[in-house]
């Protein structure tokens, strides 16, 4: 399989940038290095193998083809709906977070702003 372009929606550009703060604003230069692997080694898999991800969570919320993918090593999931010629990425929460809570105010599966 071909892989597709990975493209993170605004929301989920912001989760990054305030997971990597976190870490070092907790001088945890490490973790923060860590995090942007696993992160890039999670976008290379979806990218690869789209199919993989859960769906655990489109079921539950009923929005069909959302997926998502833990990180190795971060408690982090990467949301994401495999469209026809891209991976669109949503979020990328904590997995701690109240996933729903974000569905409400995010949950058109068209719109890729």
């Amino acid at each position: 399989m071909k892989a597709k372009p990975v493209v993170p929606r605004e929301l989920a550009r912001q989760d990054v940038d305030e997971i990597i703060e976190y870490y070092l604003g907790e001088h945890a230069m490490q973790a923060a290095l860590g995090f942007i692997t696993a992160l890039e080694q999670a976008y290379a898999h979806i990218s690869r193998h789209p199919a993989t991800g859960s769906p655990r969570y489109a079921h539950a919320l009923n929005l069909p083809g959302l997926r998502s993918w833990q990180l190795k090593r971060y408690p982090h999931l990467v949301f994401y709906i495999e469209r026809e010629d891209s991976i669109d990425v949503w979020r990328v929460l904590h997995g701690q977070r109240d996933i729903p809570a974000w569905i409400s105010s995010d949950a058109d599966p068209g719109n890729t702003h």
